[in-house]
C-alpha cells in the first residue's frame, strides 16, 4: 500500500521539525546512501538558507560593533584629539552607512526563518517518503528471508532424519556383514570408516557435550 503526500502532511499537522541539515541523527540515516537529485536539491537548497542566516547575523554583530566603534570616537575622539569637522562628518556618513546595512541584514532575517521552515518542511516530506519505500522495501525482504530460513530448518530437520536412518541402516548392515566376513567386510566394500565405531563416537561425544 503506497502513502500520498498528502497522509504525509498530515502526520505532520501541529509537529517541530528540526533543521534536519543540522540533526546529526538525520545525517547518519540519510547520507551514508546515494540520494535522489530532489533530495539533493532540498538538501543544498536549506544549507544555502541556514548559511546565509547565520552569515547575516554574524555581519550584523561585525558592523554593530563598527558602528559602536564609530560612535565612541564622536564622543571621545581618536588618539584623545577632537574630531575636525570632516572626520565628523565622514563618522557620520560610515554610521548611517552601517544603520542602512544593518536595517537590510534585518529584514532579509525577518523572511529567512519562513523559508527555512519551507524547505525544512518539504525535505521532511521527501525523508518520509524515501523512509515508507525503504521499510517497505526491507519489509519485503526480511519476509522472504524470514520464509527461506523457516524452509531450511524445516529441510534440515529432514535431512538430519534421513541422515541418521541412513548411518542407522549402515550400522545394522556393517554389523551383519561383520557377522560373516569379519573386519575385511571394509576391504569388501570399499568403506572408509567403520559405521560402529563412528556412531560410538558420535554417542561419545553427546555425552562429552551434556557433562561440559
Amino acid at each position: 500500500m503506497s502513502k500520498s503526500e498528502e497522509d504525509f502532511k498530515g502526520a505532520l499537522a501541529g509537529k517541530k521539525l528540526p533543521i534536519l541539515t543540522l540533526d546529526n541523527k538525520w545525517h547518519r540515516l540519510f547520507t551514508q546512501h546515494n540520494q535522489d537529485k530532489e533530495t539533493k536539491k532540498l538538501v543544498e537548497k536549506l544549507n544555502e538558507l541556514v548559511a546565509r542566516q547565520g552569515g547575516l547575523n554574524h555581519e550584523i554583530k561585525d558592523i554593530k560593533k563598527l558602528k559602536a566603534k564609530l560612535m565612541n570616537e564622536i564622543v571621545s575622539g581618536v588618539d584623545e584629539k577632537p574630531l575636525t569637522d570632516k572626520q565628523m562628518e565622514e563618522h557620520k556618513r560610515l554610521i548611517a552607512e552601517c544603520n542602512e546595512k544593518i536595517d537590510g541584514c534585518q529584514d532579509e532575517l525577518l523572511d529567512l526563518p519562513k523559508e527555512i521552515d519551507r524547505v525544512n518542511y518539504d525535505l521532511m516530506l521527501r525523508t518520509m517518503a524515501v523512509c515508507y519505500e525503504v521499510i517497505r522495501d526491507n519489509t519485503e525482504e526480511i519476509t522472504r528471508i524470514g520464509e527461506w530460513i523457516s524452509q531450511i530448518r524445516v529441510d534440515l530437520k529432514k535431512n538430519v532424519i534421513r541422515k541418521q536412518e541412513k548411518e542407522y541402516m549402515n550400522q545394522e548392515l556393517y554389523s551383519y556383514m561383520h557377522d560373516i566376513f569379519g573386519p575385511d567386510v571394509i576391504d569388501i566394500f570399499d568403506m572408509k570408516y567403520d559405521p560402529k565405531e563412528t556412531m560410538l563416537k558420535k554417542s561419545a561425544d553427546r555425552k562429552e557435550k551434556k557433562e561440559t
